[in-house]
């Protein structure tokens, strides 16, 4: 079998590793029935910290084929990967393409592949926020109806395609990205120096992100959230936020006063790990944080109105508070930790599940 996997962000890297890894480990067990697969990295997200290092650190394989699609609309972005995409699919005659997540590399891996009527896999299939104002929901929802085969993390996410007629083709295989934080955090707890870099103690800061566009696009919330932050840090807090390039264009373009907090550049995927599960808390607008920090046992505060992880919230391991000031320095002074118990993201072998179903 030949599989295409499109990837356009560091996250979706991250867990394609761990299919890459699972599938060599098929093709020794099962050599008459090998897939071979081809890497393409669409470029949507151009990112410094993806350099050699980045491959050679967390044992990823090098994309086959780059395309270098970045710095431009949804419209035009998902258009030129469309044309590029197109064009590798029919050189290459794939038995099927894989496709990850909800990016605008996501969207055009699998229409691409569903206009030439080649079958799509979906990892991630299923999620839902129900916020159709966020790019994210778009993608996410217009791929699962494209798809056929649908790998689902959750039992909430086969309940929403089911909802959507869809589950005839669901797969319940658990959270790819849970395989890749067994797989990592050991490896970050022997690789990274990060705390002692930056002079940091364990459970004596909290760990910020903010880089999602309907917070950082919007001055009103961009300055909301900061302004909460500046507040806690006056009060003693240190909170730590390796701050994305496109949040501090905004913060500098609105004049945002960020007093007391402590920025620092982007941070390599085992660093930000070791930072995750050091925190006393995490206060983020990214839906792949929310999750970490539930799985490292460290409470979560989400910067959004709605979640596509609500297993997070309903464990008592994450609180959503928008961009609201009060809301956010109250669940910063009434944080506690969640339920200890089942883990509701699959056993740890997803990559696995995916692997083999796909070869059947």
């Amino acid at each position: 079998m030949k599989l295409i996997t499109i990837v356009g962000a560091r996250p979706q890297f991250v867990k394609a590793a761990m299919v890459s890894r699972a599938i060599q480990k098929y093709n020794k067990r099962c050599p008459d029935k090998m897939v071979t697969e081809i890497i393409v990295h669409t470029g949507q997200h151009f990112d410094h910290a993806m350099s050699d290092v980045f491959f050679e650190q967390l044992e990823i394989p090098y994309p086959d084929i780059n395309l270098n699609i970045n710095s431009c609309s949804h419209g035009e972005m998902t258009g030129r990967m469309l044309i590029e995409l197109e064009k590798i699919y029919a050189e290459h005659k794939p038995d099927r393409v894989l496709v990850y997540g909800d990016t605008n590399s996501t969207l055009a891996g699998a229409l691409a592949a569903a206009k030439l009527h080649i079958p799509v896999a979906h990892v991630e299939a299923g999620l839902r926020s129900f916020n159709q104002k966020m790019p994210e929901e778009i993608n996410r929802v217009l791929t699962d109806h494209m798809s056929n085969m649908l790998f689902c993390p959750t039992e909430t996410s086969i309940k929403n395609l089911e909802n959507e007629g869809l589950k005839q083709k669901a797969y319940l295989v658990g959270d790819v990205m849970y395989d890749s934080i067994l797989y990592y955090s050991e490896m970050a707890k022997k690789q990274s120096h990060i705390l002692s870099e930056l002079e940091l103690k364990p459970g004596n800061y909290i760990l910020g992100t903010l880089h999602r566009a309907e917070n950082t696009d919007d001055p009103s919330k961009l300055k909301s959230i900061c302004h909460a932050l500046c507040d806690l840090c006056g009060k003693g807090k240190t909170i730590v936020v390796p701050l994305h390039p496109r949040t501090r264009n905004k913060l500098e373009e609105n004049k945002i006063d960020t007093t007391g907090i402590r920025f620092i550049d982007p941070v390599a995927y085992l660093d930000m790990l070791m930072l995750e599960r050091s925190a006393a808390t995490v206060l983020t607008d990214s839906g792949g944080m929310q999750k970490e920090a539930y799985w490292l046992g460290v409470p979560c505060i989400t910067l959004r109105e709605e979640t596509e992880w609500a297993e997070t919230c309903d464990l008592g391991w994450n609180v959503l508070v928008g961009a609201n000031k009060g809301q956010i320095i109250q669940a910063v002074a009434n944080i506690k930790t969640g339920k200890a118990g089942e883990n509701v993201y699959g056993d740890g072998n997803a990559a696995r599940k995916i692997v083999n179903l796909i070869s059947e």
